[in-house]
């Protein structure tokens, strides 16, 4: 496959995987608000529809990346979009916390076949010379789907209903059907697409080699922190600014200055994505730019609980999600590196069921200690010592390969 070709196929991918978002994203933005119009009785319903999805990934994620490995990547897409827009109509014409339910988890099918499938995608096409750029570029084009089911969801459930608009964005996600008859090429399995396959006399490697076992754990370590973000970003602007709150100068509730900052994310992501990407296919590598963002999260996160003037607030919450970007596509990208002589199938797999399940854990961590005296600072701080552990875990290394690297260079010299 060409560099163009290649390049295509990525950007298709990504496209195909924002028509299936959008009805997700939508729905994080107005079923808490319009819950009874989905025919639900109470808002600890919103929640278990909200987490739902996660968690059937976990034991689902292994298995989709078993069947990676013996069916074609067009074909996991093909029913991934399927799945996605059955659903996303689901979300317009379905009533009642049972439908929901079912609904919420066969999109979490449908995320996992897009997910890992994006991945293959990228090793495919990439080597270690352009995966981080590549990397960025994927992450950033499905992210235009999360900005607009945020906005464009937000913007008219209030208008014209939560039916009309899930019909219309289940029916946008089948666009992603001749995008993946265009753009992807058919190949016998997800071993095959990361010229993996090995003949008898090569056997295929370990999984569980170091660079494999060190990104799945510290994956699921910046997962878990990430979701207490996530998951407490409203939470904190209630609790610290509920009396005071104003952006732009206007008057604003916690949920709409919290969507306004998740928007604002999903905006700058396909520029930062491809940016940092770029930057880390560089010479000096990827884990400078990884401890770098490591250490800008931690320093966000020790300042967010906090009450303090709210533009230094806000400041620290661009931080965070701006390490949040760079972390994602760095991380991705290391992943994808650490396929050796093993399945990519496998890798990813791994991969994505421990950042699935960091992000199961991180909701649950939090607001099980949000009820105690400075519980939700001290969630907060513990994240940010997380992500300093992290950064230890691959800076030691780093900097031993660094001093072994000067003491050459002076004993040429």
């Amino acid at each position: 496959m060409g560099k163009n070709d290649g390049e295509r196929t990525i950007a298709a991918v990504g496209l195909v995987t924002a028509a299936a978002l959008l009805g997700d994203s939508m729905v994080y933005m107005v079923l808490p608000v319009y819950w009874r119009e989905a025919g639900l009785d109470s808002l600890w319903q919103v929640g278990a529809l909200l987490a739902v999805n996660r968690l059937v990934r976990l034991p689902l994620n292994p298995l989709i990346g078993w069947l990676y490995r013996h069916m074609s990547l067009k074909m996991g897409l093909y029913v991934a979009v399927l799945l996605g827009a059955a659903t996303t109509i689901g979300y317009g014409v379905g009533r009642g916390f049972a439908v929901w339910l079912a609904l919420r988890a066969v999109w979490g099918i449908a995320w996992s076949l897009l997910r890992i499938g994006g991945y293959l995608t990228v090793i495919e096409t990439s080597d270690a010379s352009n995966r981080g750029r590549l990397m960025g570029r994927y992450n950033g084009v499905w992210r235009l789907g999360s900005l607009a089911g945020v906005l464009v969801g937000g913007l008219l459930v209030p208008q014209i209903g939560l039916r009309p608009v899930g019909i219309a964005f289940g029916a946008l996600a089948l666009v992603g059907l001749p995008l993946v008859a265009a753009a992807v090429r058919t190949k016998a399995s997800g071993d095959a697409r990361a010229g993996l396959r090995h003949s008898a006399s090569h056997p295929e490697g370990p999984l569980w080699t170091i660079p494999v076992t060190k990104i799945v754990l510290c994956g699921l370590v910046v997962a878990l922190a990430q979701a207490v973000f996530g998951a407490t970003l409203t939470y904190v602007i209630d609790k610290n600014y509920a009396t005071a709150a104003s952006f732009a100068g206007l008057a604003a509730g916690s949920t709409a200055i919290g969507g306004a900052l998740t928007a604002l994310r999903c905006a700058w992501e396909p520029f930062l994505a491809s940016w940092i990407g770029r930057r880390t296919d560089g010479p000096g590598g990827r884990l400078p730019w990884l401890l770098l963002s490591l250490l800008g999260a931690a320093a966000a996160y020790a300042f967010i609980p906090w009450e303090m003037p709210l533009v230094c607030w806000v400041a620290a919450v661009l931080l965070a999600m701006a390490t949040a970007t760079t972390l994602g596509t760095i991380m991705d990208a290391m992943a994808a590196d650490a396929v050796r002589t093993g399945s990519a199938a496998k890798v990813m797999t791994a991969y994505s069921v421990s950042t699935d399940l960091g992000a199961a854990i991180g909701p649950v961590v939090v607001f099980g200690a949000v009820g105690a005296q400075y519980g939700l600072e001290a969630t907060y701080i513990l994240c940010a010592m997380l992500f300093i552990a992290v950064g230890m875990a691959y800076g030691k290394p780093f900097m031993v390969r660094r001093r072994a690297a000067d003491e050459i260079e002076s004993d040429r010299l």
